[in-house]
């Protein structure tokens, strides 16, 4: 009788499993198309660096105050497309920029982007491995990454730029097995706050190839 409540149980966490999964890479892939039709919007639109920061501002404050209230109900999904399609809508002059001067670097960035994502979140959901050991050097690698972007603000050394950009692709690389991992291993139940973690992993990655690729290419 214990080892037929077991296997109920095992069965219903892997449905569980599945269903979180399944929804939280169906509302990703919808709020990824969202982003680039407003960050399309927002090229078209040639819009002027101050509005374009005050989105990302906006679409911050959604993630930080808004969707924390509302991810555990059908609330939250407008709130997640608002904050994906700020965020998409904020990048319009930095896409402006490198369309204009090389639009294949923007090609590359978005298949680079592609591929590390898919090769890593594939590789998780294919092993089952257990990541939740790198939440320290992740928490740790932003901390410093964060902190060399600042003290770079005022010295303005290109090396140094580079140098965050390549930390930041690998710590939202490592991100990404983590939170595939806390999925999988029952450490994320809700599709929605999963989403919004994907999504910015995603977003920082896309942005700081952009930056790498464009160094390289003079641009």
């Amino acid at each position: 009788m214990q080892m037929n409540t077991a296997v109920t149980r095992s069965s219903q966490a892997i449905l569980q499993t599945n269903k979180l999964i399944k929804n939280t890479y169906m509302l990703l892939s919808m709020t990824l198309i969202f982003s680039g039709f407003t960050a399309f919007l927002s090229v078209a639109m040639t819009v002027p660096n101050g509005i374009a920061f005050a989105a990302t501002l906006v679409g911050i404050g959604l993630l930080w105050f808004v969707l924390p209230r509302t991810q555990n109900s059908s609330a939250g999904i407008p709130v997640i497309f608002g904050f994906t399609g700020l965020l998409g809508f904020g990048l319009g002059p930095m896409l402006s920029y490198y369309l204009s001067v090389n639009p294949s670097i923007v090609m590359v960035a978005m298949g680079g982007t592609g591929v590390i994502f898919l090769g890593l979140s594939g590789y998780a959901l294919a092993t089952r491995k257990d990541f939740s050991f790198m939440g320290g050097f992740i928490f740790v690698g932003m901390l410093v990454a964060i902190g060399a972007m600042v003290v770079n603000i005022f010295l303005g050394i290109p090396a140094l730029a580079l140098a965050v950009s390549a930390a930041v692709i690998m710590i939202m690389s490592g991100f990404i097995l983590f939170q595939t991992s806390a999925m999988i291993n029952g450490g994320e139940t809700n599709y929605i706050s999963a989403t919004a973690s994907l999504f910015l992993s995603i977003l920082n990655i896309f942005t700081s190839l952009l930056h790498i690729l464009g160094a390289f290419s003079d641009d």
